[in-house]
């Protein structure tokens, strides 16, 4: 039976990709845009109709072009939609913006215990329960007129079918929704009375309706959409599919999201940003995670070219520190990053900011326990020397990089393609050679002295 390219919208919080993949497994054609966020009513959302006019738009190219037949989507956590009847029941916030004070402390006070959701208490809309309860608190009759609370992949796999649907993976993404020892809701969503407005489940991947696509040529093509997953858990799919069983998966790219199947959920510490997810087949796992694709563009002042280990050796030598955190939440929180050391400049600050990340890395996959075989996925593979210097930081353990990066929108390829009993994948993961940096363990050791004074000193808890 000869099988269709697919279509998989990746959508992150700064860029939205379209992949299409054929039925070998090869990317065959990419588009990509940055959404628009824009203000209304004092907050910050996103302009839903311009993101959804160029999916539309690339997706009858697609399907004129190639015959893609299936569409599904990945998308960044945090994020949710509120849906009456076929609309929206008010703008998609943005995750990146705190409540006012008053309201914070409110509801942060109804937060469920973390030993029964695994969401650590995260600033802004990190964890998505605490912006809905913001926005009942500036409008109760909202939820009261809402028929769905919809998870953002399950907002487009809705706008695109017409059925709305839950999906474990994203409510399980350190939501306060989800319970994830007892495989159900939280407390939280039964005390607010939302388990009413939550759709029925179905499995990242699973078909729920068709879309029909208007050609240029006027013709209409009915597509099959496959229900979306949260992205970065889509990703842990696509390495397991591989045949990956006991390791940590590091996926990064505005996030470093590191889940290691083998820690017990006991070693998580809230205070560290330590959570549990919850996998596409409804499991739990451990996971710590950082902004460090957000951190690297703030501490390098904005490097976009390559790094070469020169300029990685001058930073250590010159003892240049970047230490956390340029973003919120991490297993740092409450600190403002910023540089100990001699000052650098240009391609030598990118180097510490490099350097910092990777630490970071480091550090998470020591508090989650991590000495079995190491995944590097995603953005900071690019780089090249992001593995390299993880590589060189853990020679006790295995780094394997993947040849294609996108491992969120490969997941969500490898969900639909099993839904029609075809797997195109093969593991071409490659092992990652340790960079040759003599001064890396002395950099780290002090490094880490500088994280720990800081840890130790007294500060003023922030939120944001």
């Amino acid at each position: 039976m000869s099988i269709a390219p697919i279509a998989v919208f990746d959508l992150g919080k700064t860029n939205s990709k379209l992949f299409v993949i054929s039925s070998e497994g090869k990317v065959i054609d990419e588009a990509r845009t940055r959404p628009v966020w824009r203000e209304e009513d004092g907050l910050h959302v996103l302009d839903d109709a311009a993101l959804l006019a160029w999916m539309k738009g690339e997706l009858a190219r697609i399907v004129a072009g190639y015959g893609v037949d299936r569409i599904t989507f990945s998308g960044h956590g945090c994020t949710f939609a509120l849906a009456a009847g076929d609309a929206l029941a008010h703008p998609i916030l943005d995750y990146e913006q705190e409540p006012p004070t008053e309201i914070a402390a409110r509801i942060d006070a109804m937060a469920p215990d973390f030993r029964e959701t695994f969401s650590p208490p995260l600033p802004l809309g990190f964890n998505y329960g605490r912006h809905l309860l913001w926005l009942d608190a500036r409008k109760p009759d909202l939820l009261e007129k809402a028929d769905a609370i919809l998870a953002y992949p399950q907002f487009w796999s809705w706008t695109f079918s017409g059925r709305k649907v839950s999906e474990v993976s994203y409510l399980g993404c350190h939501s306060n929704l989800w319970a994830p020892l007892k495989d159900d809701f939280s407390s939280l969503v039964d005390k607010m009375g939302w388990r009413g407005k939550m759709p029925g489940f179905a499995r990242a991947g699973a078909v729920i309706g068709t879309h029909a696509v208007t050609l240029g040529d006027g013709r209409t093509v009915e597509v099959a959409v496959h229900n979306g997953v949260h992205d970065s858990n889509a990703a842990l799919y696509f390495y397991r599919s591989l045949g990956f069983t006991d390791f940590t998966l590091v996926s990064t790219g505005t996030w470093v999201i590191v889940f290691n199947s083998a820690s017990p959920l006991e070693r998580l510490d809230q205070t560290r940003d330590m959570l549990a997810n919850v996998t596409v087949d409804r499991q739990p796992i451990a996971t710590i995670r950082f902004m460090g694709g957000r951190e690297y563009d703030l501490a390098s002042g904005g490097w976009t070219r390559p790094i070469r280990e020169e300029a990685l050796a001058s930073a250590m030598a010159k003892r240049a520190f970047a230490l956390p955190s340029f973003a919120a939440g991490g297993p740092v929180p409450g600190h403002a990053g910023h540089f100990s050391g001699p000052t650098v400049e240009s391609e030598e600050r990118a180097a510490a900011a490099l350097l910092y990340v990777a630490l970071m890395t480091d550090l998470s996959l020591d508090l989650i326990g991590s000495d079995n075989t190491i995944v590097i996925d995603g953005g900071l593979v690019k780089t090249g020397l992001y593995a390299a210097i993880l590589a060189a930081l853990r020679p006790a353990q295995t780094v394997h990089i993947s040849a294609n990066p996108e491992g969120s929108a490969f997941g969500a390829a490898a969900l639909v393609f099993e839904e029609r009993g075809h797997n195109p994948f093969v593991n071409d993961c490659a092992v990652a050679a340790p960079a040759a940096l003599a001064e890396l363990d002395a950099y780290r050791r002090e490094w880490r002295r500088q994280v720990e004074a800081m840890q130790a000193a007294p500060r003023k808890e922030k939120r944001a």
